[in-house]
């Protein structure tokens, strides 16, 4: 049976976590704006899986992940990563989260973009008393009727 203490200490581990979680999160934010691949790779696991808004349907591996963002950084000069209304639901090593995202910036070529927002869900693992994403899924609204991508929304 928990005690008093041990659900207090409990409670404060899990706002410890949630802490550094939202750090981890701080960092890939950085980490795009930087355009800094190996800050990137520090936060996901070796086998993370992330349904992202490009195909396939599933990219599989820290290599996989780290292509998409290399993309990205192909077509940026410039990077704007937001993240908004991040909430997490934290276990002892085990926690998943949501948000808007919008990746924005200015093009190779000097045209600057204010991207779209975006819905991304995180599963996060505890490893070796790091938090890594394990998964990750961005999606857009999708209207039915035309069977399109609904793109032009804000939080």
């Amino acid at each position: 049976m928990m005690t008093p203490n041990d659900f207090q200490s409990h409670t404060d581990r899990i706002e410890v976590d949630e802490v550094e979680i939202r750090q981890q999160i701080d960092k890939a934010v950085e980490g795009l704006r930087a355009k800094d691949l190996e800050a990137l790779r520090q936060l996901y696991t070796t086998d993370v899986v992330s349904f992202d808004v490009e195909p396939p349907l599933q990219h599989v591996g820290i290599a996989a992940k780290l292509e998409n963002w290399a993309k990205v950084f192909m077509f940026f000069e410039t990077v704007t990563y937001e993240v908004r209304d991040l909430t997490f639901t934290v276990g002892d090593d085990v926690a998943f989260g949501h948000a808007f995202a919008r990746l924005s910036g200015t093009l190779k070529d000097g045209t600057a973009t204010s991207g779209m927002w975006v819905r991304v869900t995180y599963g996060m693992r505890k490893i070796d008393d790091t938090w890594l994403i394990a998964h990750d899924q961005v999606s857009v609204p999708l209207d039915i009727a035309s069977g399109k991508g609904v793109v032009d929304l804000e939080p």
